[in-house]
């Protein structure tokens, strides 16, 4: 037995482990491909690049030495991610590395079409960011990151080409995916009154507990945007939350929290790899929160958050 077949039956074995602890059904090795997709897990959000900078650049005139880690590239993600049972991922624009150029992801979509959707981006400043969304939307970019961190949080939900975006969304069915902090909240719900048939994603649970600190004021502010039905969070990027390390217990109150307000339908699981797997943290650690810590969870809780919801979101089929 090689090297990639020794991974391959570890990756197997693993998988299975953590579908009967999660009370989910995963398909082995044996079972047909097509199969195992459907039934396999989904990661709602990982970063990928490479190195291959000649054929896709990066942005502000960025060298290799830039990366960390040095690569992260699509096979690597399916490498980190298939023995925990994860079959299909969305990739999430990484604006500091490729800027506004989805074509990175893009790339890698068009490679696997089964395996993979895209959160790209798009600068609202430019010409006619609803065409634009349109044309992404043709290669498997199924939903839009938007967050202030660009521009600021005073300007960045307005302006005409913003508001071109959500009505887009409204349309496509493409989400506008907030990389937001719990003070962003209030805009984010007024554009919801706005546009109340755009699909709306909170990443990284809006990073409440960033600075090691879970406020009850900024998680009520959090369940409080539940009550536009569009709207859904990723329980995600437990390495900067909270305590930042394994098992990541802390976090089990507000996860409860959120599925009070919002239902399991309208939360989602997500690593935030390759940032989970590094100071100590993993991708291991990252699912088996889900799988194993949280008791109060169904099967079908579990259903939801590991694969239904972010299948539904980002348009992959399933089962």
């Amino acid at each position: 037995m090689d090297r990639r077949e020794f991974v391959q039956a570890g990756g197997a074995v693993a998988a299975s482990m953590v579908a009967v602890n999660a009370g989910v059904h995963v398909a082995d090795a044996k079972t047909p491909e097509t199969q195992r997709l459907k039934e396999g897990f989904i990661d709602a959000h990982s970063h990928i690049w490479g190195r291959n900078i000649d054929e896709f650049p990066l942005a502000k005139g960025q060298t290799l030495a830039d990366l960390n880690p040095a690569s992260f590239n699509d096979q690597e993600l399916l490498e980190a991610c298939r023995p925990w049972g994860v079959e299909r991922v969305v990739l999430i624009q990484h604006h500091i590395y490729h800027g506004f150029d989805n074509q990175y992801l893009v790339d890698a979509a068009k490679r696997h079409p089964d395996r993979f959707r895209v959160v790209g981006m798009v600068n609202d400043l430019t010409p006619e960011p609803g065409k634009q969304m349109k044309a992404l939307h043709q290669n498997r970019v199924t939903g839009l990151r938007i967050t202030p961190w660009i521009r600021g949080a005073d300007v960045w939900l307005t302006g005409p080409g913003m508001a071109e975006m959500w009505a887009t969304g409204a349309e496509t069915g493409q989400a506008m995916c907030c990389l937001i902090d719990p003070s962003d909240l209030s805009a984010v719900s007024r554009m919801c009154v706005r546009f109340p048939k755009t699909p709306v994603v909170i990443d990284h649970f809006a990073r409440i507990g960033v600075d090691g600190l879970i406020r009850d004021e900024d998680l009520g502010q959090l369940c409080k945007l539940a009550k536009h039905p569009q709207v859904k969070v990723k329980i995600s990027a437990y390495y900067a939350l909270g305590k930042k390390k394994p098992p990541h217990d802390e976090l089990v109150p507000m996860i409860r929290k959120l599925l009070d307000a919002y239902g399991p339908e309208r939360l989602m699981w997500a690593s935030d790899a390759p940032y989970q797997m590094t100071e100590g943290n993993s991708y291991q650690a990252s699912i088996e929160l889900i799988t194993e810590r949280l008791e109060f969870l169904t099967d079908s809780d579990r259903e939801w958050l590991l694969r239904k919801t972010a299948a539904s979101t980002y348009d992959f089929e399933l089962a």
